[in-house]
């Protein structure tokens, strides 16, 4: 059996979690919006045409914020195609997706779904084949009260108060030749300054997101960051990460380990922040916003046999295993524990494409294996994370070397009186004896211990068997004279509650 030790004391905090950390993103894009937010003749359909199980499973969620309309689609977005009446709105195609957009959701309806859903607006702008004016003249459209040409179109389409959102991204992805409007780093940092600029003039206090490097592998990270922080630090509030996790080679070991490589990309974008931070002598400290993070792989081949210029076709819909609810159990943790920094991140997507939450259309609505480590995490992982040092074996694995057996991480909630030990067995054979000293939290119990195990690795849940993994609160954690003791089932998701 393996051992575990976890440390950890009130007085040695991380930082806040901010909670819009468990944020999630609706794009423009397969079945994300048509079929699976939206969907007029559902059985369930709302007033708005919006499915009434699938925001019951976003609330169930928690999800604080979420960011819209793009993704790969913002680049190419004229946002004035989806506001006013559905009847006279465009079509158009998507050149991002090869897909045709109807356009019967824009952003009053998004927003509106957002209220429904007890989230809040994450807008992007087009950065791609727009500019300024696509800043500007949105943020005029959704904040202003009234008495301007875009409000008062806005209070002419049936919306008469202003929205009041608050946080904006500079664009998406452009230092991706694969992005409409690919930029280099001067053009894009010249761009997104002159944008932020323009809508800092209308409200001061907005919070902007500039680019960061699409993922940690692109041959321009780093010197990406550098450059466009250097143009923007004084208006960007946040640079942005993105980064989705295979495991084509069904190599277990090194697939779980694969949050380190999280680690280590949030690090390398704090270094390089506070680089810039030092070289331009400022005392403002720019934090991340992971806008774009999950396990994505499973869809690739029947994304590339589809025909193009379908409506809503499905699209990067993976249906996801018990193992990827492991790694996005360990990507949470990681976000978790660089909270001092990440204060945004956006699991990517919500339903249907890269989603915890599956639909059929006209038909059912079901939670993925990834649905339960984020719920978890959203509903108990509030509050303060503690610096929690871990003791435990080692392993080796491809592309990655002293991978603990042990990932964990622990919040404190004052309020609450409670603390939650969020932790992942990543042995594939061994249970785990984890113990740890409770004596700066005297009096704390056992809550309950809730479990996400199964005999198969490649487990799923699908419409017909939409229960096949789901967690447990077996899980046998004990308190004895402020000594913490749970036995870890080898591959395993574990959340340990204690209070008084």
């Amino acid at each position: 059996m393996q051992k575990a030790k976890l440390t950890f004391d009130r007085s040695f905090r991380i930082g806040e979690i901010d909670d819009r950390i468990y944020g999630s993103f609706i794009e423009h894009l397969g079945r994300a919006v048509y079929g699976g937010m939206y969907e007029p003749g559902h059985p369930t359909a709302d007033d708005m045409g919006f499915r009434k199980d699938v925001l019951d499973l976003v609330k169930e969620l928690k999800v604080p914020i979420v960011r819209y309309p793009g993704g790969n689609f913002v680049s190419g977005y004229n946002w004035e195609d989806g506001v006013g009446p559905v009847e006279q709105r465009p079509k158009r195609l998507d050149l991002a997706w090869q897909t045709v957009e109807p356009n019967e959701v824009g952003t009053n309806e998004f927003v509106e779904w957002c209220k429904r859903a007890d989230s809040e607006a994450m807008m992007a702008i087009n950065l791609g084949t727009k500019g300024i004016d696509a800043g500007r003249n949105l943020l005029e459209y959704c904040n202003h009260p009234g008495g301007s040409y875009w409000s008062d179109l806005r209070k002419s389409h049936g919306y008469a108060e202003p929205y009041n959102i608050k946080t904006w991204c500079l664009g998406n992805e452009m230092d991706g030749p694969w992005q409409i409007g690919h930029k280099t780093a001067e053009e894009y940092g010249r761009i997104a300054h002159e944008t932020g600029n323009a809508m800092r003039m209308f409200q001061p206090d907005l919070e902007l997101v500039a680019c960061g490097s699409s993922n940690r592998k692109m041959p321009t990270f780093g010197e990406w960051e550098a450059v466009v922080l250097d143009h923007t630090y004084e208006i960007a509030d946040y640079i942005s990460l993105h980064t989705y996790y295979q495991n084509f080679e069904s190599d277990v070991a090194n697939f779980l380990a694969k949050s380190l490589d999280m680690d280590a990309f949030i690090e390398s974008v704090v270094a390089i922040c506070d680089y810039v931070k030092a070289k331009k002598r400022s005392n403002k400290t720019i934090h991340l916003s992971f806008d774009e993070w999950n396990v994505w792989f499973h869809s690739r081949q029947a994304d590339s046999e589809r025909e193009p210029w379908q409506v809503a076709p499905p699209l990067l819909e993976d249906v996801y295993t018990f193992e990827d609810a492991l790694v996005v159990g360990c990507m949470l943790i990681s976000l978790l524990k660089h909270a001092d920094r990440v204060k945004m991140a956006c699991m990517a997507q919500l339903v249907n494409v890269i989603a915890p939450i599956m639909t059929e259309n006209n038909g059912a609505a079901w939670r993925q294996t990834i649905f339960y480590p984020y719920l978890h995490a959203s509903v108990y992982g509030r509050g303060e994370v503690l610096r929690t040092l871990v003791d435990c074996g080692k392993y080796d694995s491809k592309d990655f070397t002293d991978v603990p057996y042990l990932e964990a991480v622990t919040v404190n909630d004052p309020e609450q009186q409670q603390v939650t030990i969020f932790a992942v067995n990543r042995h594939q054979e061994e249970r785990m004896e984890l113990s740890a000293d409770l004596r700066d939290f005297a009096g704390y119990a056992v809550i309950e211990h809730i479990v996400l195990e199964h005999e198969d690795i490649k487990a799923t849940n699908t419409a017909a068997h939409p229960d096949n993994v789901v967690p447990h609160n077996n899980g046998d954690a004990t308190v004895t004279d402020s000594q913490l003791t749970a036995y870890l089932a080898p591959l395993s998701w574990n959340v340990i509650r204690l209070g008084r």
